[in-house]
């Protein structure tokens, strides 16, 4: 199967660190299933960038005495290394601040207000005495008037999902430096959702059965309780993408409406970087492509509402914009698998408070796979969860150590040393290997299966199960012992845990990627399991970018079962991961809130 997968992910602010949040949250899911979906054959483009507009950039220019292109470059490159030493896979992981997505951005609002989409109205918007100027909701804080949550954004409650008419927030101040603003009236441009509505119920409907409850519920089932009505798309900013429209110089694009258009410019963008001006139709407009969504709980109404209803909106003509002979409609979204919100320590993650772990700050002191497995069997896909050190410590060693890292070390440095460096010859296979080797490779459509399904969790307890299987094996046949005693035995057991431990390298790889890749490379398999992340610089009118891609021409992975054979040499194997001390936690408990 060569389906094209597009695998979009939610754009971090290019004004605050990343966090566990952030990574379990989107990065990582789309990161497990891009590679997955990678091994199985199929044409993968996971795209994202950094959010490089909106108010939270130019406040922070402003506090550093700089300006927002600096502030978003330097985010944005930190974002890139993190990316690049965590194993964040992006095919194209760019900016909002591109000539590339300025002209995606405005042929949208383009096709929108041609096909009727939009409007123009006066609206009463926060402004700022005290500052002289309008203020973007995100930067409006009160009081929610539908459940009445204290800390409600002016667009929106976190506490009941509802998006919010910013003029009815309760008792509004600014989150920049407190004041009470006053609504004063200004005109702008309006989507126009409640035209779009019986398309975007029809959407949802046609996922009922398999989206996740918290994304229907936050979805489908807030239409049917609040009806969609317009909302505003334009902004009295400086920083930002301009209206396309003369009489307008004053305005931009709002952020939350541009910003998901970043998806479709990213893809633009990394084709005609591959020399494909085209080639972006193969993940937007052909009805062969599935394309998930990897966001946090806090944009489910951006991504499973509006974004939706700006694709249904534009209709075939953007696509007629681009300069296409035969125009096709977007495809529209397959999943949104949006995850809740990871906790530190039993509190909310908090940035001013430095209260949290930021990746950047956690890949100095240990390896990325422990990372990667802890925020796998902790993600918050289905309720609110936490990241505690203790538990991370008690995983790492308990679990990941324990039943995966040393069952490859034992097995590989006990047949280097015995068989030196040349996998055994097992001679017939009896039952029992048989049976261990069938279970094994059963976790291709097992496994396989759940992370189709983005049930990531249960996807890694299965590749642990299967694990935990060889080494109930290794307990039964002993070949340690029955080395001394009955060599051929013991190579046939050793032979049989070998193959096991090779499938099980495929199983974890979109888990483990690093580990799986030292498996790969002690048994001498000459190409690696994966690509090769890189950077590459890119100059436009609006100054140069630098985009993260990947290159997958020199990957061999693939998901299926093992192909070792007896007479391979291999190299005398390493520990696959760190042993922590229990003095880790107290140390990491002791870097909180300061």
């Amino acid at each position: 199967m060569t389906e094209p997968v597009l695998v979009c992910v939610a754009w971090p602010y290019a004004s605050a660190d990343i966090h566990v949040g952030n990574m379990t949250g989107s990065h990582l899911p789309a990161d497990i299933v891009a590679r997955y979906h990678r091994m199985r054959g199929r044409q993968v483009l996971m795209v994202s960038g950094s959010d490089s507009h909106g108010t939270p950039i130019t406040v922070r220019a402003d506090a550093e005495n700089s300006t927002p292109p600096e502030v978003y470059q330097r985010f944005h490159h930190d974002f890139i290394d993190l990316f690049q030493k965590t194993g964040i896979s992006y095919d194209c992981f760019t900016s909002t601040h591109t000539e590339n997505h300025f002209d995606v951005a405005q042929k949208m609002f383009t096709v929108l207000k041609d096909n009727g989409f939009l409007y123009t109205d006066v609206q009463k918007q926060w402004y700022s005495p005290a500052q002289q100027r309008f203020l973007p909701d995100r930067y409006v804080e009160g009081t929610c008037y539908i459940c009445g949550y204290e800390s409600a954004r002016s667009d929106q409650c976190d506490r009941c999902g509802n998006l919010l008419e910013s003029e009815k927030l309760l008792d509004p101040r600014s989150k920049i430096d407190g004041s009470t603003p006053e609504l004063r009236e200004t005109e702008h441009f309006f989507l126009d959702l409640g035209k779009l509505e019986p398309e975007v119920i029809e959407f949802l409907k046609e996922r009922e059965s398999y989206w996740r409850p918290n994304v229907l519920r936050q979805s489908l089932g807030q239409i049917e309780s609040n009806p969609l009505r317009g909302r505003a798309i334009t902004r009295d900013l400086e920083w930002g993408i301009p209206v396309p429209l003369e009489g307008y110089d004053d305005k931009r694009l709002y952020v939350w409406f541009e910003a998901v258009m970043g998806y479709l410019s990213a893809a633009v963008e990394a084709n005609a970087l591959a020399g494909n001006q085209d080639g972006w139709r193969n993940w937007w407009t052909n009805p062969a492509s599935k394309t998930f969504y990897f966001i946090g709980k806090d944009n489910i109404p951006f991504h499973a509402i509006i974004w939706p209803g700006e694709l249904l909106g534009a209709g075939i003509d953007f696509d007629r914009l681009m300069g296409a002979e035969d125009p096709q409609p977007f495809v529209l979204p397959y999943d949104v698998p949006a995850n809740e919100f990871m906790n530190m320590e039993g509190q909310k993650i908090s940035g001013s408070r430095n209260w949290g772990v930021w990746v950047l700050d956690y890949i100095e002191r240990y390896d990325p796979d422990p990372l990667r497995y802890y925020l796998t069997v902790s993600m918050p896909e289905t309720r609110d969860t936490d990241w505690a050190w203790e538990d991370f410590y008690n995983r790492n060693n308990g679990e990941l150590i324990a039943t995966w890292g040393n069952l490859a070390n034992r097995v590989l440095g006990f047949a280097h040393k015995r068989w030196e460096g040349i996998v055994p010859d097992p001679g017939e296979l009896t039952e029992k290997d048989r049976d261990l080797l069938d279970t094994i490779n059963g976790g291709f459509a097992s496994v396989g299966q759940l992370i189709e399904e983005v049930k990531l969790r249960a996807a890694l307890a299965e590749a642990m199960r299967l694990a935990s299987e060889v080494n109930k094996y290794l307990d039964d046949t002993e070949p340690w012992k029955t080395f001394k005693t009955d060599k051929a035995a013991a190579a046939r057991a050793i032979f049989t845990a070998m193959k096991a431990i090779d499938s099980l390298k495929v199983l974890f790889a979109p888990f483990l990627p690093f580990s799986s890749e030292k498996i790969h490379a002690f048994l001498n398999y000459e190409r690696p399991l994966f690509g090769t992340p890189y950077t590459q610089a890119v100059a436009d009118n609006l100054g140069s970018h630098t985009v993260l891609r990947y290159d997958a021409a020199n990957a061999s992975g693939e998901w299926k079962p093992s192909e070792l054979t007896p007479g391979r040499t291999f190299q005398q194997p390493t520990p696959l991961f760190t042993k922590l001390d229990p003095s880790i936690v107290a140390e990491e408990l002791a870097r909180l809130g300061k």
